[in-house]
């Protein structure tokens, strides 16, 4: 099957759908939209920009119907769930559009904002509801929300959902939910050990994948670019200086660097925006739809927000600071060459990331090339000062220690640190010395054996 007509979903779905200028079904939606309706559990990969929302909603309102009306006070007939403020509202914007023409009631949940709106959301029951983990528990905790009638889970970005950051909260939801029902899980990356953890959630899932996993969109033109890291604010102004660079995320590992990131910005006239788990909500959502509609050129991010950013028109990312988990680098570059558009990702490489390169190419199966027509790409791939040359890396300027790697000691092999010199080991050490054993097994070279206790 090519075509959403084909899919035998209720004419108002597909009325939305044609509306959303939709007639044809990306791979990903073609093999598992039909095995939702089949009613089996699903895992689901994918490249992100490829439709995944609408490949669990579209089903998920057609099984929904089936029962229409049937709502309890409280409660929720199906639950999906996002890592995400950011992600939560698009994934809750796209199921209003597809479910227009209906009559679903739909309500969603999350931190950052005040929980009396959304207290009231439920008071009637609802059909959907599409919540991030942390508000959901203690609105469920304080018994505003009954999960106890749940048909279908749905989890969003399942990797991240899945990881140390989540999981407790994510088996302490599982606990209210019945264990009849449908799990879908979706998301662009799927590690071993994750898939592990959610093969022990779903019954006899179904995995459907779309290209190899951790691949990278394949219109997305990729460079890495190395660079000191007291240059890399500067190259990020050099770069700026493109105007083929229309709209650009910028991301940094930290949130007070994507503050710094976005403020120098400011200074030099380049209108920007920051998100970030420390933002508001509001704020959040303001610098985001400014963004969408061309008010600010540049949007700087971390990785969390990452996995909520759906905007078109995005020309180019730029790593200002390399990811330290690789998947991260997808869902990154994820966020250009949506719904078919092509687009550019430009990462800043400085001597102490070059561990973390190799990790990337390593998980995305390929070499990024290197990007050299660049003002501080010598200084880049010159080893600093401190800590020696590189490890015996490329001749391109990759090489550099590895970012686990012990640091050395200047002093390695002379004396060992903060031991005093003429201070003997306890208890002695020295019984049973013998005539030609000058140190007793305890003494450094050139000290004479103490003959035993003062």
């Amino acid at each position: 099957m090519r075509k959403f007509a084909e899919l035998g979903l209720r004419e108002a779905i597909l009325r939305a759908v044609e509306e959303g200028g939709y007639e044809n079904m990306t791979p990903i939606q073609s093999q598992a939209i039909p095995n939702v309706l089949d009613g089996k559990d699903l895992i689901a990969v994918a490249q992100t920009g490829t439709g995944k929302t609408a490949a669990f909603s579209l089903p998920l309102i057609q099984m929904l119907l089936k029962a229409e009306g049937k709502r309890n006070s409280k409660a929720a007939r199906s639950l999906i769930l996002a890592p995400t403020r950011e992600l939560a509202v698009q994934i809750a914007d796209n199921i209003r559009n597809y479910a227009k023409y209906l009559h679903l009631r739909i309500a969603l949940v999350y931190g950052g904002a005040s929980s009396k709106p959304q207290i009231k959301s439920m008071l009637p029951g609802v059909d959907i509801l599409i919540a991030t983990p942390g508000r959901l528990l203690d609105l469920t905790n304080q018994r505003h929300i009954d999960l106890s009638q749940v048909e279908y889970l749905v989890l969003d970005e399942a990797d991240r959902m899945l990881d140390m950051g989540f999981i407790r909260d994510i088996k302490k939801i599982l606990a209210y939910l019945p264990k009849k029902r449908q799990t879908l899980f979706f998301s662009a990356t799927m590690p071993a050990s994750v898939e592990k953890l959610a093969s022990g959630m779903l019954y006899k899932p179904v995995r459907v994948q779309v290209a190899q996993e951790s691949t990278t969109a394949e219109k997305v033109e990729q460079h890495v670019l190395m660079v000191p890291k007291t240059r890399k604010r500067d190259l990020l102004i050099h770069m700026l200086k493109d105007e083929s660079i229309k709209r650009v995320l910028v991301f940094t590992r930290t949130k007070h660097g994507a503050n710094r990131v976005s403020k120098h910005l400011e200074k030099v006239g380049i209108a920007s925006g920051a998100i970030h788990g420390n933002k508001s909500q509001n704020a959040r959502q303001k610098a985001l739809n400014e963004f969408r509609s061309g008010g600010i050129r540049a949007l700087v991010a971390t990785d969390v927000a990452a996995r909520g950013i759906d905007v078109e028109g995005v020309t180019h990312v730029i790593n200002f600071d390399l990811p330290n988990e690789p998947e991260s680098y997808v869902h990154r570059i994820g966020r250009t060459a949506r719904a078919g558009a092509e687009g550019i990702s430009l990462s800043f490489c400085d001597h102490e990331e070059r561990g973390y390169l190799r990790d990337i190419e390593k998980i995305i199966r390929q070499k990024i090339p290197l990007m050299v027509e660049h003002p501080y790409h010598f200084e880049g791939v010159e080893a600093p000062i401190r800590g020696g040359g590189d490890d015996g890396g490329d001749d391109d300027g990759r090489g550099g220690s590895r970012r686990n790697a012990p640091k050395r000691r200047f002093n390695s092999g002379k004396h060992k640190p903060n031991r005093r010199v003429n201070q003997p080991k306890s208890n002695g050490g020295n019984s049973g010395n013998k005539p030609g054993n000058k140190s007793g097994g305890n003494q450094r070279k050139g000290r004479p054996a103490k003959s035993g206790p003062r």
